[in-house]
C-alpha cells in the first residue's frame, strides 16, 4: 500500500523534497514507515528524539497502524492566508499570508459585556543568537495547524472564564517589526483575559505545527523549536542539537 509522507521545516531541507511516497506492507505501523524513511534518508535518525509524527493531521503514537492513502507528517519542534473551515462563534482562528491588522482584530472581538481585552503580539526582532536578523520566514502544516489552533481556542474557553478568543498566525516572509502571531482574549475581568492570553501563546508554541527560518547577514538557520509536550509521542533516537543549513 502507498503512504504519503510529508516533511516540514529542517526535515524538508534534509530530505530535499516536501514529501515522499512510501510503499508499506499490510499491518504496517508508523514505526515501520519511519524506519523506511530513515533507510532512504539516514540523517533523519539524528532528529528522532525531537520530532513528532502525525497521522492524517492528528498527533499519533508510533504503534498506530497505517492504511492505504494515509498522510503522515514528520514534524520538527514547532516555533513558534486561509480562513479555517471550522470557525465557531466563540473564537476567531486564522492562518494568513498578509499583514495582520491588530486594531481591526481587537475591534471585531470587543463586546459590550467585556471589561478587558488582553493582546499579545509576536514581533520580528532585528537580532537573534547574537547576530543581526534580516528577515524571517514562517511555514506550517496548514490544515493540521488550523485544527490544533481550534483545539487551543476551545481549551482556553473551558480553562478560563473568557467570553472570546482570537488566534491569528502569519506565514511567509516577515520583515523586522512585523507581527507574526496575534493572540486576543476578551473577558469581563482582566485576570482571566491575561491568563488565557498567556496560556494560548505558550501552548501554541509547543503544539501547533508552524516553523520559523531565520535569515541573517551571514547565514540561514531553522529556529530551535520548543520541546513537544510529554503527551505527544516522539520517535526514539538521538538528536544532534543545533540545526543549520
Amino acid at each position: 500500500m502507498k503512504i504519503r509522507v510529508l516533511f516540514f521545516g529542517v526535515l524538508k531541507d534534509l530530505a530535499g523534497q516536501p514529501e515522499l511516497s512510501v510503499s508499506a506492507p499490510d499491518r504496517a505501523t508508523l514505526r515501520d514507515v519511519l524506519d523506511d524513511c530513515e533507510k532512504r534518508i539516514p540523517r533523519l535518525k539524528e532528529f528522532n528524539s525531537s520530532i513528532a509524527i502525525s497521522l492524517n493531521q492528528e498527533y499519533a503514537e508510533m504503534s498506530a497502524a497505517v492504511k492505504e492513502g494515509d498522510e503522515i507528517g514528520l514534524l520538527p519542534p514547532v516555533s513558534g492566508g486561509h480562513q479555517t473551515d471550522r470557525q465557531p462563534d466563540h473564537c476567531r482562528v486564522a492562518i494568513v499570508h498578509e499583514v495582520i491588522d491588530t486594531q481591526q482584530a481587537v475591534e471585531k472581538i470587543k463586546h459590550a459585556e467585556d471589561g478587558a481585552v488582553a493582546v499579545f503580539e509576536g514581533i520580528v526582532r532585528n537580532h537573534s543568537r547574537g547576530r543581526r536578523t534580516l528577515f524571517l520566514e514562517y511555514e506550517a502544516y496548514e490544515s493540521m495547524a488550523l485544527k490544533q489552533m481550534n483545539v487551543l481556542a476551545d481549551q482556553a474557553k473551558s480553562k478560563f472564564p473568557v467570553r472570546d478568543v482570537a488566534i491569528i498566525h502569519r506565514l511567509g516572509r516577515l520583515e523586522i517589526g512585523e507581527t507574526s502571531v496575534l493572540i486576543i482574549a476578551a473577558s469581563a475581568h482582566r485576570a482571566a483575559a491575561f491568563d488565557a492570553c498567556r496560556w494560548l501563546i505558550d501552548a501554541l508554541k509547543t503544539t501547533v505545527p508552524i516553523w520559523k527560518k531565520e535569515h541573517f547577514e551571514d547565514g540561514v538557520v531553522w529556529a530551535d523549536g520548543e520541546p513537544f509536550p510529554a503527551a505527544i509521542t516522539q520517535a526514539e533516537g538521538t538528536h544532534s542539537g543545533k540545526r543549520t543549513i
